[in-house]
């Protein structure tokens, strides 16, 4: 059991934090949800000790051991990747180095021997002779190749450090498991595993993601951020959702009948309290309306930004062909002979872990680098709006936001350009901001004001829910679900690709392809996606 105490934490003079009580019980899962900068992350930082509060304690239960996952990517590259998991219990990690350092010595003395005595009985009832092969198997189920367990941290990609560290959370049993946006940069057979292993954890768990479907598959209890409190919820995120908009609509409901009794007695006061039989009554009615109060409804912090693709023209019948694309890069090959054709009703999601050859499509398809062989054909009705992976170059200038987002607009009016920022959440002086100042979710809600004034009836979107909050997902799900025109995009948002996708579209390591039409949850499901994956892992072992 881990409980906040009366936390107060302030910045500054902004109380971000006032007198949170709140407990989180062994055998339950928290989503820690709100919106951006409500200090959910912070949070996780208070309960983790990595902060001090301002006011207020943090406790835990005796003798249980905390774990949370690390954000510095490049504190352990000094290390390998197997011991890097099993510093996840540093206790378990300094017995195995001390022993290591009492056996090398030459001159084993009397005490070292009773030394190594001692610590090879802790060892045993931590369980050490299996810490190897647990770590090995955590890291195997995020998909580190066992080849990798023994190569140094520093020789690994960003996505393949994220998953050792989240490894290095999930090692040896912790009784309190705290993860900040767990399923970052993991692939979506990575997430598959993360959730069932978080529904069958037994301990304590406290969450912070944006991903709603995971959310929803792992969370027993749903703690609410909003205005410097916490509320508590049972239920996942989905009941969450609606148990809160349900709460507002009661207490509406609620205050409109009061403010009914409050007119109804004001009005029998004012008729009757100079009238001498009326004036008892009256009198009775005036304490009846000293005692009702309305309840403090207070609008959510949360912003949900109105994000609409309007084409500025019909595609016709012939929207892409792509024919033999392929494409290798320094020496690997990541699409090899990529054949397929899209209908002008496809919506088309581009899904597994093969992140490069993804962004190398969507690259070679906007002209943005050529491929080794073959060709790519666009129909002469279709324009298209690309949202990058990348996008550091696009805002690599002095740009004002007013100014960038002009320069892609046909219609260059500052109140018709505001307009399009308006909807993003950019109002008065965030017109004025420089974009090369802009946070991550600023910078996509400006790809995204792009995409939509640009009238494209193509939209081809790489990873497009990193950086953003909840509420701008869910808008820009939405607006996906209404657009008109055609989609290719790549997420590893479950629930994105699930309510947007009519096809689904896989480039294996090998840079072949598996192409269905169907929903992505069919296509997890399938029989055919099961049999072309185990071909292609036999084909690897067979190399």
């Amino acid at each position: 059991m881990i409980a906040a105490n009366n936390v107060t934490l302030r910045i500054g003079k902004k109380a971000l934090f006032e007198d949170v009580n709140i407990k989180f019980t062994e055998g339950n899962c928290y989503g820690l949800i709100g919106a951006n900068g409500a200090g959910k992350s912070t949070f996780l930082k208070i309960l983790s000790g990595q902060l001090e509060t301002t006011h207020g304690d943090i406790t835990i239960t005796p003798g249980q051991r905390l774990s949370f996952l690390q954000q510095d990517h490049f504190k352990y590259d000094a290390f390998s990747v197997l011991d890097t998991v099993i510093m996840g219990n540093a206790r378990l990690y300094e017995i195995m180095k001390e022993k290591e350092t009492i056996y090398a010595k030459e001159d084993f003395t009397e005490e070292d021997g009773i030394r190594a005595s001692e610590l090879e009985a802790e060892f045993a009832e931590m369980d050490g002779w299996n810490a190897e092969s647990d770590a090995e198997q955590l890291l195997n189920g995020l998909g580190i190749p066992t080849d990798m367990h023994y190569a140094q941290m520093s020789d690994l990609n960003g996505s393949e450090k994220v998953k050792v560290l989240l490894a290095q959370a999930l090692f040896g049993n912790p009784d309190i498991l705290l993860l900040d946006e767990p399923t970052n940069h993991l692939d979506l057979d990575a997430i598959a595993w993360l959730e069932e292993f978080l529904i069958n954890f037994e301990n304590t768990v406290i969450v912070v993601s944006h991903d709603r479907y995971f959310l929803n598959k792992v969370c027993t209890h749903t703690a609410d951020i909003d205005y410097g409190k916490i509320q508590l919820y049972a239920g996942n995120y989905d009941f969450w959702f609606e148990s809160s908009q349900l709460l507002v609509k009661q207490m509406k409901e609620a205050n409109k009948k009061k403010e009914e009794k409050i007119k109804e007695l004001q009005e029998f006061i004012s008729r009757f309290s100079a009238n001498a039989s009326k004036s008892k009554q009256a009198t009775s009615r005036k304490k009846a309306l000293e005692k009702i109060q309305l309840e403090e409804i207070r609008p959510s912090s949360r912003k949900y930004p109105y994000i609409d693709f309007r084409p500025n023209r019909d595609i016709g019948n012939e929207v892409l062909m792509v024919e033999n694309l392929s494409k290798t890069i320094d020496g690997v090959k990541v699409l090899d002979n990529l054949t397929f054709t899209l209908g002008r009703e496809d919506k088309v999601a581009f899904v597994g872990g093969n992140e490069l050859a993804k962004t190398t499509l969507f690259k070679i398809l906007m002209g943005e680098m050529e491929p080794d062989e073959g060709y790519y054909k666009w129909g002469v009705t279709t324009s298209q709006a690309y949202f990058p992976k990348d996008s550091t170059e696009e805002f690599n200038n002095e740009l004002t936001i007013v100014d960038w987002l002009t320069q892609y607009s046909e219609i260059k009016d500052v109140t018709y350009v505001r307009g399009f920022l308006g909807r993003m959440l950019f109002a008065g002086d965030d017109g004025v901001k420089k974009v090369k100042v802009l946070s991550g979710g600023e910078k996509v809600r400006c790809l995204l004001s792009k995409m939509m004034i640009s009238g494209a009836n193509i939209l081809l979107l790489d990873e497009p829910t990193n950086h953003l909050d909840m509420e701008s997902i869910t808008a820009l799900n939405n607006g996906l679900i209404k657009f008109p025109g055609v989609l290719l995009f790549a997420s590893h948002d479950h629930q994105f690709v699930e309510t947007t996708a009519n096809r689904i579209m896989e480039i294996m390591p090998n840079g072949s392809l598996i192409d269905k039409i169907t929903t992505y949850d069919e296509y997890l499901a399938s029989d055919e996606m099961a049999r072309k994956r185990q071909v292609y892992l036999m084909q690897e072992e067979d190399n």
